[in-house]
């Protein structure tokens, strides 16, 4: 079994995905864009939470 490589996701992409949930882009849309819910769900928490994904 070949373990699968982790992609490297910028503040830049985090942000847009967020700017497009928060525009009122279903989240069923979004998952077009290969994201697990998780790691979805906590960019969205850290968003709102500091305003920036550190």
């Amino acid at each position: 079994m070949t373990k699968r490589k982790r992609r490297s996701i910028t503040k830049e992409f985090k942000k847009h995905m967020v700017q497009l949930y928060a525009s009122g882009k279903p989240r069923s849309e979004i998952k077009e864009y290969e994201l697990t819910a998780f790691s979805f769900d906590k960019w969205v928490q850290q968003h709102k939470a500091s305003g920036s994904f550190e």
